[in-house]
C-alpha cells in the first residue's frame, strides 16, 4: 500500500513533461492523481482503525488477567491465613497458570501497539505527502491555466485589427466626452434657476417678515 502511495508521487513528480508531450490534460491527471494518493489513505485508515481495535481487546483482555492473578493471590493468602494451606496450594497453582495467560496477552498487546503506532505513522507521513502534492496541483494548474490564457490572449490578439478597435475607442471616447459636456451644462442651468426660485422664496420671507413687524409697531403705539 505504501510503495503504491509512493510510486502515485513519483508520477506526480517525474511524468508531468511526457504528459504535456503525449497532448494530454495535466490538471485532469494530477486531479486523477491525487483521487489514487486519497483511496490509498482511505485504505491506510481502515487499516489503522482494525488495528487500533485489536489493540483495545488485547489490552482489556490483558488487565482482566492481571486482576484474576491478584485476585487468586489474595485468595491464596487468605486461605493461608484460615488454615488451609492445601487450599492455598491449590489457589496458587490456578494463579500461576492465569499468570502465563497474562505474560503471553501482555507480549501479544507490546506487538499490536508497536503495530498500531507504525500504521499511525505511516498514515501521518501519507497525509503529509498527499497535502504537498495537492500545493504542488494547485500551483501546476494555476501555471497551466496561465499559459492557456496567454495562448488564447495572443492568438486573439493577432487576428484583431487594431487600427480599427483604435479608431472605434477615439469614436467612443469622443462620444463620452459629449456626454460629459452635455451634463455638465444641464448642472449649470439647474444650479442657476434653483438660485432664482432661492432668491424669490426668500423675497416672500422677507415681505412677511416685515408686515408682522409692522403689526407690532401698531399695537405698541395703542
Amino acid at each position: 500500500m505504501f510503495r503504491l502511495f509512493k510510486r502515485v508521487r513519483t508520477l506526480v513528480s517525474s511524468e508531468l513533461n511526457a504528459m504535456l508531450d503525449k497532448a494530454e490534460d495535466p490538471v485532469k491527471m494530477l486531479d486523477q492523481y491525487l483521487i489514487d494518493m486519497g483511496k490509498d489513505i482511505s485504505e491506510v485508515e481502515a487499516a489503522v482503525a482494525s488495528q487500533v481495535t485489536n489493540e483495545k481487546m488485547l489490552e482489556k483482555k490483558l488487565r482482566e488477567a492481571q486482576a484474576f492473578v491478584e485476585k487468586r493471590e489474595q485468595q491464596a493468602l487468605h486461605a493461608l491465613q484460615s488454615g488451609d494451606e492445601d487450599l492455598a496450594r491449590r489457589v496458587l497453582e490456578d494463579k500461576q497458570k492465569h499468570q502465563q495467560q497474562a505474560d503471553s496477552l501482555h507480549d501479544s498487546y507490546e506487538e499490536a501497539r508497536k503495530l498500531s503506532q507504525e500504521l499511525r505513522d505511516k498514515l501521518r507521513e501519507m497525509k503529509d505527502e498527499y497535502q504537498e502534492m495537492k500545493m504542488k496541483k494547485d500551483a501546476l494548474k494555476a501555471r497551466a491555466t496561465s499559459a492557456k490564457a496567454r495562448t488564447k490572449v495572443n492568438r486573439t490578439l493577432s487576428d484583431i485589427n487594431h487600427d480599427s478597435a483604435r479608431q472605434g475607442f477615439e469614436r467612443m471616447e469622443e462620444k463620452v466626452m459629449k456626454y460629459e459636456a452635455e451634463a455638465e451644462t444641464s448642472e449649470e442651468m439647474r444650479g442657476s434657476n434653483r438660485s432664482l426660485d432661492d432668491e424669490l422664496a426668500n423675497l416672500s420671507t422677507s415681505n412677511k417678515v416685515d408686515d408682522e413687524l409692522e403689526a407690532l409697531k401698531a399695537k405698541l403705539n395703542k
